[in-house]
């Protein structure tokens, strides 16, 4: 029989955890079974929830905490996300401290879900750029801005060598910079930039608007010639992102950016774990990247809890593998950093790290790129400010952090 095992964290709770265990198994799928005549059970046995394991003892740094661990019967529920997460943490949720930390299914169950449409070789393969991390960065003070003042931008930090520039995620749909122009006209300026350097890179178009507007607008851009989409997965849901993922007319790499998932991952006793929603389940529905605050930034994130979204979004399972992008508060001077903790297989995200290079745009992305290319050859980012004019700029400005190299 098919099942969805669920793992959760029980914070604070007393008395007979293993009682506590089989009233959520019971609670949210037959309801009770103690009381029911044979032939119903015999009939209901089926669609019983199952307490796989249950865990005393400190867990994630909560001492008094429990980890349990709970079968679901896959013919309880449909093969959606909305319908698994309402009946593993619909009206639990609301119950005391208790945070949902992973959900293990079947192959036969997973492919219910169609994972990454490119993944990360597949963007690698669209930038022809391998053996490295990829270069991103964001657009800075678009807001009341007309396109040129965003095509300036997009030209500077393709000349930098970025691979990726995307949208702010507040950066919506305006009379200003409309979707459509910023599509073509972008197309225009990256092809321009790509004369110039020989350097390819792509642009991620924020897709916004009423849901039930989003796939026509989607259609639209990748019939426009869009590169990416960057999308608010968890403003809309991860089911709308596994719906603009499925559509063979739109086709384009998504990009899953966190914004709102602060709400849902951020408290150590309620809601979800950081790995299970910007990772497993974002990988799931079909981002081909997924953003999360790296730990060393202005919103940093617990070292633990970002490596964990990593290793959910590339570990080795029946999807492509997601590229991870630690984002906020990143510089050149951190690469080494990023490398080690994150690994070839990362975007680095940058915004105030690009724009705020003494020598622009451009020479933030050139500061980035010098800084990968020291690290991929196993060197330091101290070198001789000549030969690397805008790293040395980058590490006087913000400094720099080195890794010790082990033999």
């Amino acid at each position: 029989m098919s099942e969805i095992i669920a793992s959760y964290l029980l914070n604070g709770s007393s008395g007979d955890l293993e009682k506590k265990a089989e009233e959520i198994a019971l609670g949210l799928t037959v309801g009770s079974w103690t009381d029911l005549p044979d032939l119903e059970k015999d009939q209901l046995k089926k669609h019983k929830g199952r307490v796989v394991s249950v865990e005393n003892g400190e867990q994630d740094g909560n001492d008094g905490a429990a980890l349990i661990k709970i079968a679901y019967p896959a013919a309880n529920f449909s093969a959606d996300l909305p319908a698994v997460l309402t009946t593993v943490f619909g009206k639990l949720s609301l119950d005391g401290k208790i945070k949902l930390l992973d959900l293990d299914a079947a192959e036969s169950f997973k492919r219910n879900f169609p994972g990454p449409l490119f993944g990360i070789e597949g963007i690698r393969n669209k930038l022809g750029a391998h053996g490295r991390p990829l270069l991103m960065s964001i657009f800075k003070g678009v807001i009341g801005r007309d396109l040129n003042y965003l095509l300036k931008q997009l030209k500077e930090q393709a000349r930098g060598g970025i691979d990726i520039v995307k949208d702010d995620e507040i950066f919506f749909d305006n009379e200003l910079a409309p979707f459509s122009e910023r599509i073509t006209e972008g197309k225009r300026v990256l092809r321009e930039a790509f004369e110039e350097t020989g350097h390819k890179t792509l642009y991620a178009v924020n897709l916004t608007g009423r849901t039930y507007e989003l796939k026509e607008k989607a259609k639209k851009a990748a019939e426009l010639g869009a590169d990416l989409l960057l999308f608010n997965a968890f403003a809309y849901g991860l089911d709308v992102l596994q719906a603009l993922r499925e559509d063979g007319d739109i086709a384009l790499p998504i990009m899953a950016h966190p914004a709102v998932s602060g709400a849902i991952t951020s408290s150590p006793v309620y809601g979800l774990s950081h790995s299970l929603l910007l990772g497993k389940l974002a990988r799931m529905a079909g981002a081909d990247l997924s953003l999360f605050p790296s730990p060393y930034g202005s919103v940093a994130l617990e070292r633990n809890q970002a490596l964990s979204i990593s290793s959910a979004l590339t570990e080795d399972d029946i999807y492509k593998k997601s590229f991870p992008v630690p984002s906020a508060g990143i510089h050149p001077g951190l690469v080494p950093l990023l490398v080690r903790d994150f690994g070839m297989d990362s975007v680095i995200n940058a915004g105030g790290g690009v724009h705020g290079h003494p020598d622009g745009a451009r020479g933030g992305g050139a500061a980035f790129r010098q800084a990968i290319s020291l690290v991929m050859e196993g060197k330091t980012l101290h070198q001789p400010q000549q030969e690397f004019p805008e790293l040395a700029k980058a590490i006087a400005l913000w400094g720099s952090k080195e890794v010790a190299q082990h033999g």
